[in-house]
């Protein structure tokens, strides 16, 4: 291969790098969606968001996971225990736990970490596993643990817990309280989505 040829097909690969990237860069970023159900038409939901202000079209795939959401107590929170924490940022570096999910064993390791949350303004997420808990001055104090460090979690009487357990698509019916992760945009502006959280009992699952 000559030196002409070599850049000819340096460039084609470099060119080729480029589009790739491009195409990445424009797939849609994933949708997070919280609302309730108002249609079921086979696999597609209608589904209106929580301030009223959207109207979603979900397609569940074939192989969709539903999960109830239940109100728990804090005692099933224990040393080891793998759990959601919605936060918000205290002075001291403490996150005052807006909501806490538990997750089943078999959920274990979730979307491990701390992160940014859009529940409202400067929220956080941290899923991450109990180290210790103790009852503070302000509430009890849980002490997470994840692969990049640990986060101390005051749990005030208003905190709301609750777990999940197993769930049927027919519970999926309007009037029922939803929360979706991550839905997937498509090309004609509908979501899919693979994974459902569905309230139980009147319950509004609070992630």
């Amino acid at each position: 291969m000559n030196q002409t040829t070599r850049r000819v097909f340096g460039v084609a690969g470099f060119a080729l790098l480029l589009a790739t990237s491009a195409s990445f860069a424009q797939q849609p970023a994933p949708v997070r969606v919280r609302g309730t159900v108002e249609a079921v038409d086979g696999p597609m939901l209608t589904v209106k968001s929580r301030d009223g202000q959207t109207s979603y079209k979900i397609k569940l795939t074939d192989n969709a996971t539903v999960r109830g959401i239940v109100k728990a107590p804090l005692t099933d929170i224990k040393d080891n225990s793998f759990i959601g924490v919605t936060g918000m940022p205290q002075s001291d570096g403490s996150q005052k736990a807006v909501e806490i999910h538990i997750f089943p064993e078999p959920m274990r390791g979730t979307s491990e970490g701390h992160r940014p949350w859009d529940l409202m303004p400067n929220s956080t997420m941290t899923n991450a596993t109990v180290a210790q808990s103790v009852k503070g001055v302000d509430g009890n104090e849980i002490t997470l643990k994840y692969k990049e460090g640990e986060k101390k979690i005051v749990v005030v009487p208003e905190t709301v817990i609750v777990t999940y357990v197993p769930g049927d698509k027919s519970e999926l019916k309007p009037g029922a309280k939803i929360f979706i992760g991550v839905a997937n945009k498509k090309d004609d502006g509908t979501l899919e989505a693979s994974n459902v959280s569905v309230g139980r009992d009147g319950i509004t699952p609070p992630m």
